[in-house]
């Protein structure tokens, strides 16, 4: 499966893959691809790796990932690959942003107190 199958420094071959999805598979599996189409790099996306990229099998892998701060949930970089005439590849990296807190009150220079959230408890009656 070229889409969802996913590399592991713990597999020889192919295994079976945490993700419930395809398979997993190890650095003979790269060289033999890349010998066998010769060919010296494989590109991958479809997986979070923290840096935005990856690589793996004596850099004949990469694992590149664009989205920093996945879904929220992660606290991932994103990464892009530029690929110049000679075939040399550079990476980019997009940091992932500060987490903002989701009620903030703005302090004595801004105005006015933010609205507490629909969920906010009424002040108790005296």
């Amino acid at each position: 499966d070229l889409l969802w199958s996913d590399p592991d420094k713990d597999v020889q071959g192919w295994g079976e893959n945490d993700r419930g999805v395809s398979f997993t598979f190890g650095a003979d599996v790269v060289s033999k691809f890349l010998n066998r189409h010769d060919l010296d790099l494989i590109c991958r996306a479809h997986q979070v790796v923290e840096d935005g990229y990856e690589f793996f099998a004596k850099r004949q892998l990469v694992t590149l990932f664009s989205a920093p701060n996945y879904c929220g949930e992660f606290d991932n970089a994103g990464g892009m690959m530029s690929v110049d005439e000679t075939l040399m590849c550079s990476f980019q990296i997009l940091k992932p942003s500060e987490k903002k807190a989701k009620y903030q009150y703005g302090g004595m220079n801004a105005g006015r107190p933010v609205t507490p959230p629909r969920t906010a408890q009424p002040p108790k009656k005296r």
